[in-house]
Parts: C-alpha cells; structure tokens; sequence
C-alpha cells in the first residue's frame, strides 16, 4: 500500500546550478537505449529478432512484455515536433495503414506464442486518437485476440491524447476500451507561444480532458510541456506552470526544445529570432524546476516529475524504475515488442526498429516479413554497459559490488578510463565516489546524461565511429 501523498515528507529531489550547466551543457544521447540508435545497423534482419525470442524461448523465461503501438497521423502540423508523423486528413490513410498493422500484430503474435502476456502498452504517435471510436474498438479487439492482458488492475495501458481532437465523451470511451493512463499534450499555455508553433489549444479545452479523465478513473494523467519554444519567457512560464499546477496532474514531463531544423522539417516554419536564447532557457529551467518542488512534485529523472505516491516516484524509491524508448517506466526488465511504422523494439538482448516509411512497411509485410530494417545484437559489454547506464538514469547512484563483470574482473580494471572521467565531473561537484560506489549529486542529477556519456564505450575519444554531434540535443 503506497504511502499517501500527505503523508510523505517532500524534500528536494533535484538542485540547480546554472554556473555548473553553463560549463558541462554539451550534446549527447537521451539514452532511452545503450547502445543507441544511430548504432542500428541495416544488417540486422527479421531472422535476427526472430532468433533472439526464440533465445528467450528456450530459456522458459516467461515475463510480462511491453507492446508500443505508433499511429503515425496528425490532423495539423506543430512545427516543434520531432516525432516520426504523417500530416493528413485523408481518414483513407488510416484504414489502410490499421489493415497492415493488423497484419504485422498477427506476425508477432505467432512469433510470440507461450509468451505473450502483456503488463504494459503504450500508445504513441502521431496522435493515438486520429482513429476513430469503432477503429480504436477494432484495433484493440486485434491486440487481445493474439496477446493476454494482464487485469486492468496490474497493467498499465496509456494514450497519448492531443486535447484538440477528443471530447469528454471521448475520453470516458478510451477508459471503456481498457486505457487507464493518459498523457495530455500542453506545450505552453500562452496564446502568442502557441501561434508561434502552430498549436492553437485554449486552456479551457485542456482542464475539461483533464476533469473527463478524473471522472472516467483514469488511474493517472501526465502532461508534457516544452521550455525554449519561440515567443517564451520565464514570465509566460510561470502562467503556464501556475495553471498546470492547479490542474493537479499525477506527472509532469518538461521537454527542452531542440531546433534542429537540419533534421526536421517542420522546425524551419519556426522564427529562429523568437526562440529565447540559452541563459533565458537556463531561467525557465530553474522556474520549473522551483515551482514544481514547491508544489510537492519528486524530480524523477530528465525531464519528469511525479507526484510522490504516483507509480513512477515509488518505483524509483523502491528501486524498480526503468528508462525505455517511453521514457521512465514501472516495469523493470520487460521486454518491449513495437508494432507500426518506425517502433523500436527491445527483445532479448537486441533492439530492432521498422521501417521509418509507410511504402517501406507496407512493402515488408506485403512480402511477408516482419517491417524490420535495421537494429543490434548487444553483446557482453553492451549488456553490461546498458545496465549501469540504466541504473544511473533511474537510480541516480550506482554499487559497484552490483554490476555484473566477468568473473575475476574488478570495476576498478574493467572501467579504469572511466574512472579518470568519473573523477574528474567529482571534482566540478557532479557526484561522489568512493570505494563502494559513486552517487549523483542533487545539482549533478540534472547532467546525468553527461554523467552516463563517461560509460558509452562509442563515444570514446580516439575511437572508431565517432558520433555526429549534430543529431544530439544538448543534455541541458
């Protein structure tokens, strides 16, 4: 039984040193997967997955699994948006693209069978709720006729859901279909922000989803701002924070904004002279970071906070959190299984990703394979790299005596160069160590990707296939 919010004593979970973020802010991965994805290779094949579960088959080790369902579809285009997305409305499309992926559901569902009881699903896009009632009713129907579900009590089974296009109605529709989480895209709550993006959404309309969900019973609702969108200030900020506050939503994730234009598209609409500079975001960062804390929210990790007795902040103090392509998740060590266009699945010590385009996917499928192009098989070291990456992005700490080397190999030897690294961001305040371990500081949990960085064996100086900066966010 959680302890009740009331009841557990807030103290602060994150601190900010913008001196400190001035001097380390530099790219890199967000490490929702060691090795990352710019390490896919197009070498790896559908036999490839097919032969890591059937590894995990021959070990009758039968866990829960994660399915990520992507509905790529959009009605309208938000120019900061970096997700992999198709602008129409032609609702044809999505007849289509529901007809294919009930081809590749019924693919992994053989492929799977004996071991497919799900714990967890996720809806993402895209926007989830593009489809229509009936579609969502029929998509669903298909997913539980080649997978078992756990019972609405044990499982978690989350939307994504863009205000914009669901009514109240909706949203009591989604909790019947068997949803019991939501995620609600704000952004900002500012009218001239919202312009600047393209993404025109009255607070009205958002509290109303909001209420919707509350009365549905919904177990927990979660909403994503962004900091650095054009047209922003620590002033417009502070309103958006001050309403989101009072919305009282279980979790917040607060995004920073990366306008990489040379990557996508939809970032070159936006007016490079709006977008506030980085000590202005520095600010913001700092606003968020003090009003959540005072409003009772737990830094989680990254960009997300939670209220102590939601899922995600228990978890983290029992220390059963994971970070996965979702972000932070409940369910630790379950293997994810991604159905649709671009999904990334993570099974059996691989990671495998579809094809980025419907013509690629569809094609795949039509010829009778799984729509894999391209993904890893990790090896020993990558496992074990993966695993203290993963226990630092969660835990913020990491023993030692709890990493799994080969046999006769101490920390100290396997991870000698690191050491060196890891010292050093100990003397700029980053983390302590010791002996035993090392442990992030309250003002270093904010550059934990920096910290992480020391332990990805590909971004070694010096070393083979160093990594095009300009695809990676900053870490701050």
């Amino acid at each position: 039984m959680h302890t009740p919010a009331a009841f557990i004593a807030i103290v602060p979970s994150v601190e900010f040193d913008a001196a400190l973020i001035r001097k380390l802010n530099q790219m890199g991965p967000r490490y929702t997967s060691y090795p990352t994805a710019d390490r896919f290779a197009a070498d790896f094949a559908p036999a490839d997955y097919a032969a890591a579960v059937a590894r995990v088959a021959a070990r009758g080790d039968v866990r829960g699994l994660s399915l990520y369902v992507h509905i790529p579809f959009c009605e309208s285009l938000c120019y900061y948006c970096a997700c992999n997305k198709i602008i129409t409305q032609d609702r044809q499309k999505a007849v289509l693209y529901l007809d294919y992926l009930k081809r590749e559901i019924a693919m992994q569902g053989r492929l799977l069978a004996g071991m497919n009881q799900i714990e967890q699903l996720h809806f993402g896009g895209g926007t989830p709720t593009y489809l229509s009632d009936e579609q969502m009713d029929d998509l669903l129907a298909c997913l539980r006729q080649w997978f078992e579900f756990a019972a609405d009590a044990e499982g978690e089974y989350s939307i994504e859901v863009d205000p914009r296009t669901v009514t109240p109605a909706r949203i009591h529709t989604l909790r019947r279909q068997g949803f019991n989480r939501i995620s609600l895209g704000v952004q900002d709550f500012d009218p001239d922000v919202q312009q600047a993006v393209n993404r025109i959404q009255p607070e009205a309309q958002t509290v109303e989803v909001i209420e919707a969900a509350r009365a549905a019973g919904f177990r927990s609702i979660s909403i994503d701002l962004i900091y650095g969108l054009p047209k922003q200030s620590a002033l417009t900020m502070a309103q958006t924070l001050e309403k989101v506050v009072a919305a009282n939503p279980d979790r917040i994730a607060i995004y920073n904004y990366a306008h990489m234009p040379h990557l996508f598209k939809s970032q070159t609409l936006i007016v490079t002279a709006d977008l506030p500079s980085a000590d202005a975001k520095l600010d913001m960062l700092a606003l968020c970071i003090e009003r959540l804390g005072a409003a009772g929210y737990v830094y989680i990790g990254m960009d997300h906070f939670a209220k102590p007795d939601d899922d995600l902040a228990v978890s983290q103090r029992e220390g059963r959190l994971q970070r996965n392509f979702q972000g932070y998740s409940t369910h630790a060590e379950a293997d994810m299984v991604a159905l649709g266009v671009s999904g990334i699945s993570a099974f059996g010590g691989t990671y495998s990703q579809n094809d980025k385009s419907l013509a690629g996917y569809y094609a795949r499928l039509d010829e009778g394979v799984l729509p894999i192009r391209r993904g890893v098989l990790l090896d020993d070291d990558d496992l074990l790299r993966r695993a203290v990456i993963g226990r630092l992005m969660c835990d913020f700490a990491l023993a030692f005596a709890d990493v799994a080397l080969p046999p006769g190999v101490a920390f100290n030897d396997y991870f000698a160069d690191e050491l060196v690294q890891l010292r050093q961001l100990a003397a700029d305040g980053l983390l302590s160590i010791d002996a035993d371990g090392l442990r992030v500081s309250l003002k270093g949990r904010l550059l934990i990707r920096n910290v992480c960085m020391v332990f990805d064996r590909y971004l070694g100086a010096g070393r083979e296939q160093q990594p095009a900066p300009l695809r990676y966010s900053r870490t701050i």
